[in-house]
């Protein structure tokens, strides 16, 4: 099978990258130490390719209404334009087909960006719904053809500054927004820029978005302002510790949300009615997701370890695990039972061992501070 290559293919491989086939991209691992990446975005800035997940405009008089039905979480949020919101969208039995970002642009522009190994399912039923609610949008993926985008993430406490050296324009648009909003720059090097604050890290930065055919440049460019590349392995550690779900590891198809932490994503307040509700509604919550960390030596946690919890039968699983560079510390996301609290010890199973490991609030680290001890 060919893999898939995003724009910045070429520079990762004049960096010396280490490709991996991920979900059928070919994609950089790490550039050298995948620790010294980690760090360099908790302590400094890094950057990530990001093009292969996919931008999609969904354009139309109805758009607002139509993703009102599509979306747990609501969208009657965003009435100021550039606005974000974090949202999972759901099958009718209530499991998650992807979690993803929605932008408001405008009352007939909302822009949603979705993973890359779901894209193709994602925009496919996203066509599907608009056409049994004869909606009459236009849905548009941005990540192939004439008009495809890149994006790359730029990621540290020293991120938003080293953007606006590159891109000189963003500053005026980007200074004074706060986390999760986005604006428009006209650069006059990369052309238009979507200048997202957005991130999967837990710390500052942006999401960028241009023209495919000016991403390479830009990567360059950020290169030479001392922003370090990053590969999934260190963005894998990264959101681990800011305790953020991978889809296809912490939630699928098969996971309850409100099981996977993400009941903060979904909104059953309101009277408004979405894929799912019903399901969800008479699902309710059978598990919490917590942060463990490991308190003995002899393993590292894992995904799909079993959890014990002493005095039950019930038991819990990883599903996902790390050693964390930041606290230098063995941590996990696990759905546990419901009656386990923040404070316990629970038992992991490592090979033939039981070991004993802390149950913590989410997150980890945020901000580059460790905030679970």
């Amino acid at each position: 099978m060919t893999l898939k290559a995003t724009p910045l293919n070429n520079a990762h491989r004049a960096a010396g990258a280490r490709m991996v086939d991920f979900g059928g991209w070919d994609m950089p691992v790490n550039y050298g130490s995948q620790i010294e990446e980690h760090h360099a975005v908790r302590t400094d800035v890094g950057m990530f390719d990001v093009a292969h997940m996919c931008v999609v405009d969904i354009k139309g008089d109805n758009v607002r209404a139509f993703l009102r039905g599509l979306l747990a979480n609501n969208v009657d949020k965003l009435q100021v334009s550039g606005k974000a919101l974090y949202s999972c969208m759901l099958n009718p039995q209530g499991f998650v087909i992807d979690d993803l970002i929605v932008y408001f642009i405008n009352e007939s522009w909302f822009r949603l960006v979705v993973n890359a190994g779901t894209a193709e399912k994602d925009v496919a039923w996203m066509q599907q719904q608009n056409t049994a609610t004869n909606s009459g949008l236009t849905i548009t993926q941005r990540r192939d053809g004439a008009n495809a985008m890149a994006l790359i993430a730029v990621q540290g406490q020293n991120a938003r500054a080293k953007v606006w050296q590159v891109i000189p324009e963003s500053q005026a648009v980007s200074a004074e927004m706060k986390p999760f909003n986005v604006a428009f720059a006209q650069s006059a090097v990369f052309g238009e820029a979507m200048i997202a604050r957005t991130g999967y890290t837990g710390e500052d930065g942006f999401e960028i978005g241009v023209a495919a055919e000016q991403a390479e440049a830009l990567w360059n460019a950020l290169a030479a302002a001392g922003v370090k590349p990053a590969g999934l392995g260190a963005r894998d550690t990264l959101r681990l510790e800011a305790g953020m779900n991978l889809y296809g590891q912490d939630m699928d198809e098969t996971v309850n949300p409100l099981d996977a932490g993400l009941a903060w994503t979904i909104d059953l307040v309101s009277e408004r009615d979405f894929i799912g509700k019903a399901a969800l509604q008479s699902m309710g919550q059978n598990a919490q997701f917590v942060g463990l960390i490991l308190r003995e030596k002899g393993g590292v946690l894992r995904a799909h370890q079993k959890v014990i919890v002493a005095g039950t039968e019930a038991t819990g699983e990883i599903t996902s695990g790390t050693f964390s560079p930041t606290m230098q510390q063995a941590i996990a996301l696990a759905r546990v039972p419901m009656n386990v609290a923040v404070g316990d010890t629970v038992h992991v199973e490592i090979r033939d061992k039981k070991l004993a490991a802390s149950v913590v609030k989410l997150p980890f680290v945020r901000n580059g501070k460790i905030l679970a001890v």
